[in-house]
């Protein structure tokens, strides 16, 4: 009997495997996250494993998310810092981006013109990228003014329309919107009364969470 009618079912059985494998849909890629942001991204005063990355990261498993963000957050980070930092924050595994900066430029009273204009060049770099993006504002305080006040949350909606992205007006809100201030500094805050504690990162994280699970949905092929 000639060798090639023995080898003739092995070859079959072998493109049989083949083709089912070219005819399975191709596994899903885990999708990258880079965090850009200031000291609340960064997790300043936390250990590291209770900072606002680690505590999404592990929200966003639970749902089933196979997803690995990156921590860019840098302590005192105002826009334009995170404008000098893009570029090199982009690297070729990231796959979409969450920026959430400004907290710093209104603490130190920056015009807002100048951080919109820092925040539209770090979202048009991204969108060069072909890159979704997440933008979280803050709830700018009335210190310098209402009018101050208005421009500089408006940054954030006119960005936003304006590169498409998915928009968090407040990333303090589930922590804002609490009415019981005085229980909201002594149980979900450190003792400087500006960043969050575990327990407020975790709120955050729960508001947060879900549209982040939709900028997955936006960075998966």
């Amino acid at each position: 009997m000639g060798r090639g009618l023995l080898d003739r079912p092995f070859r079959t059985l072998r493109n049989l495997a083949l083709a089912s494998v070219l005819a399975s849909p191709a596994m899903a890629e885990p999708v990258t996250i880079a965090a850009l942001g200031d000291s609340l991204t960064q997790g300043y005063g936390l250990p590291a494993e209770d900072g606002f990355v680690p505590q999404l990261q592990a929200w966003l498993t639970a749902q089933g998310a196979d997803v690995t963000l990156v921590n860019a957050g840098v302590s005192g980070d105002t826009t334009a810092g995170g404008l000098s930092r893009i570029d090199w924050t982009l690297t070729p595994e990231v796959d979409a981006v969450i920026v959430a900066l400004g907290g710093n430029d209104v603490l130190r009273g920056l015009p807002p013109e100048q951080a919109k204009s820092n925040l539209d060049a770090i979202l048009a770099k991204i969108e060069e990228r072909g890159l979704p993006v997440l933008l979280a504002g803050i709830d700018a305080p009335s210190n310098y003014g209402p009018d101050y006040e208005a421009e500089f949350e408006a940054i954030y909606t006119d960005l936003a329309a304006k590169h498409d992205a998915l928009l968090i007006p407040n990333f303090l809100e589930s922590l804002t919107r609490i009415d019981d201030r005085a229980m909201v500094m002594r149980e979900h805050m450190q003792s400087d009364g500006i960043h969050p504690d575990a327990s407020g990162v975790a709120l955050i994280v729960e508001a947060i969470g879900p549209v982040v699970l939709d900028l997955i949905t936006r960075a998966s092929p």
